[in-house]
Parts: C-alpha cells; sequence; structure tokens
C-alpha cells in the first residue's frame, strides 16, 4: 500500500498539527520551541546538535520555517528523528502547550 504524501510530516496528524501550530504561531511557540531543543540538548549535547543542524540546514532558505533559527532547528529535528519519536515529541509538545494554556486539544 503507497502513500504520497507531500510533506514529511503528513504522515501523522500530531505531527501535522505541531508543525501547522509552530507554522501560524511562531513568535507565540518561540518560547516552548527553545525549551524543546533545551530538552534535547540534555539528552544529546548542543555541540552536536549545531553540528547535525549543520549538515541538514538547506543552503536555500526559502521555507517558511527557514526564517527563524529556533523553529528552523525544531522542525529540522523533529523531520530527522524515528516515526516513534517524532509521535512521542509531538505528544508532548502539544501537551506542554496546552499545560501552559495555550494550546486546547480538539476533543475525538
Amino acid at each position: 500500500m503507497s502513500h504520497n504524501y507531500k510533506r514529511w510530516y503528513d504522515h501523522d496528524p500530531v505531527l501535522l498539527e505541531v508543525i501547522n501550530l509552530l507554522q501560524n504561531y511562531q513568535n507565540e511557540l518561540k518560547a516552548q520551541a527553545e525549551i524543546f531543543l533545551a530538552e534535547v540538548e540534555k539528552k544529546v549535547s548542543k555541540e552536536a546538535i549545531d553540528v547535525f543542524y549543520e549538515q541538514v540546514r538547506p543552503k536555500v532558505c526559502n521555507r517558511w520555517y527557514d526564517k527563524d533559527p529556533v523553529i528552523s532547528k525544531t522542525v529540522e529535528l523533529l523531520r530527522v528523528v524515528p516515526p516513534d519519536v517524532q509521535k512521542a515529541t509531538a505528544k508532548s509538545f502539544l501537551n506542554a502547550l496546552e499545560e501552559m494554556g495555550v494550546y486546547k486539544k480538539e476533543q475525538v
């Protein structure tokens, strides 16, 4: 069974929601993105993330998230981690936003 997703995050509704929130509320969510990066840095290291980001960062920056380094790093890290990590990270991101009162999950 073949799926033709246009973007790397279209396959998962939770991931898609996080990306859409980041796109629509970049300024408001920048602090949360910084917290996310700090959490990742605790598990890896800031140097490792910076080296990795330099490798995956496109030379031509014309995507919406390329304009802000924090948002760009967040999206790129989400893009390359394994799908189970993507899903867990996306859920924890939404949970953190809900706890802060920034986001309200739709009841499904």
